[in-house]
């Protein structure tokens, strides 16, 4: 009976410990496929990996080699730590951290020795009320000004470093002597921590945040078109050529217009640290990209709404739905194909003027709809079901007034910018190349707006 108990036992324990490492190697599994879906989504994720590998094996050396450790000693570790803190996705981030992280060292360590000189004069005493003042001072003041917006979205992590540095050396310069060596040690071995991820993030595979953020809001301009293309169809329940079916199996890709705010603003940030590369020109005008970005969301809002009215449970008489099916469909047609040229327009810097037969036909159906409205349309009709074709109308009217704007403003990108006056040789039907999950290669939080 015994012998019967402890077999028992030995068999919930090989059950209990074989589930254990299935469900151990189901998650390692998980892990790995997961890994794979990422570098095969954007490759340079796995590039980018390795780059950040190259950078801070290269530093390492100070600390492998003898010469160069007797150099620098224990303050070796600071161009590592330099190299992890500063490298980035993208060469703009990097840059900027860059430069931030060293012009504040610079200034920090400059002020730290000032302030410890300064101290050392009233005598050993008053030395520590110095230092103690100072240190609040500074703290306090570049604290507030962290506050203020501009400085905050360029400079906020130089603030943060710069007093930083400041408090290290101020309140450990109180007991090492050799304040003046430590801050020379530490700047000088920053600034190869540094030049090191400038120089890796720069001149392997480069990532360019302006080249992104170019791309991304091409791509936003033409998922609208992409949804306004097949819109007319659906509503009015037509029939669909193969191209539309494409089409209209991907017409909620305009949703993800609608949260790219922070990620335009996080890629044109850095956007403005890089230098001149392939077609953007120093000083491109990356503000304009985010004046384009607000006017096609404000158009995705609109789709978003009407979207609603595809599957709505307020039906429109077919009577009345036949008199506006005209006007909507070629306000709908006509916009899509005045913001896919648009989209072509910006991935290729080409100023075109493609896209404005389209967007004059658009403000001519809508002009037709109007003079339609003002007729005795509704008459001998239940307001009720009266409502959700005329919010249809009301917001397509109000999506080519959209359209308009953001044509206005990308021909005034392609002037500031420099656009090429080529004509653009893509078809109307053809696709913006687009780099996949921006927000994710860049590690950008998204929250709704």
């Amino acid at each position: 009976m015994a012998s019967m108990d402890q077999e028992t036992a030995r068999g919930s324990t090989r059950t209990w410990f074989k589930a254990i490492m299935e469900k151990f190697l189901s998650k390692i599994m998980d892990a790995a496929s997961e890994g794979k879906k990422l570098g095969v989504e954007d490759p340079r994720r796995i590039i980018h990996s390795l780059k950040v590998g190259l950078a801070i094996t290269l530093v390492s050396v100070f600390y492998y080699f003898d010469p160069l450790y007797q150099g620098f000693g224990v303050s070796a570790m600071w161009a590592v730590i330099t190299v992890v803190v500063v490298f980035e996705f993208s060469v703009g981030a990097t840059l900027g951290r860059g430069i931030n992280r060293g012009i504040a060292t610079l200034l920090a360590g400059s002020l730290g020795v000032g302030a410890h000189r300064l101290a050392n004069f009233p005598g050993e005493k008053l030395e520590p009320v110095i230092l103690g003042l100072s240190v609040f001072l500074v703290a306090a003041a570049v604290t507030y000004i962290r506050f203020y917006p501009k400085l905050k979205a360029r400079y906020d992590y130089g603030l943060l470093i710069f007093l930083l540095t400041f408090c290290l050396i101020s309140v450990s310069g109180y007991r090492d002597d050799e304040v003046l060596k430590m801050a020379h040690k530490r700047l000088s071995t920053i600034l190869i921590g540094g030049s090191a991820a400038v120089v890796v993030c720069s001149f392997i595979c480069p990532v360019w945040a302006g080249e992104d953020l170019h791309i991304l809001v091409a791509g936003n301009i033409e998922n609208l078109g992409i949804f306004l293309q097949g819109f007319g169809h659906e509503y009015f329940q037509t029939s669909y050529d193969k191209l539309l079916d494409d089409d209209k199996a991907s017409s909620d890709e305009y949703k993800s217009v609608l949260n790219s705010k922070s990620t335009e603003e996080y890629l044109a940030n850095f956007a403005r640290w890089e230098p001149r590369h392939g077609r953007f020109r120093y000083r491109h005008p990356w503000d304009q990209y985010l004046k384009i970005g607000v006017l096609v969301r404000e158009c995705a809002y609109r789709i978003d709404a009407l979207n609603g009215y595809l599957n709505s449970e307020m039906k429109t008489p077919p009577e009345i739905r036949a008199k506006i099916q005209e006007s909507c469909t070629k306000m709908s047609s006509e916009s899509s194909l005045a913001l896919k040229q648009l989209a072509l327009s910006v991935k290729a810097m080409s100023s075109s003027s493609i896209a404005d037969p389209h967007i004059f036909n658009a403000k001519t159906a809508a002009k037709k709809l109007k003079s339609l409205l003002k007729t005795d349309l509704w008459e001998d009709t239940n307001f009720l079901e009266i409502i959700p074709a005329a919010a249809v109308t009301s917001l397509l009217i109000e999506i080519v007034s959209c359209t308009v704007k953001i044509a206005d403003s990308v021909h005034e990108l392609a002037s500031m910018a420099k656009f090429k006056n080529d004509v653009l040789k893509q078809k109307e039907t053809g696709k913006v190349l687009r780099v996949p999950s921006i927000e994710r290669s860049h590690n950008i939080s998204i929250t709704a707006e």
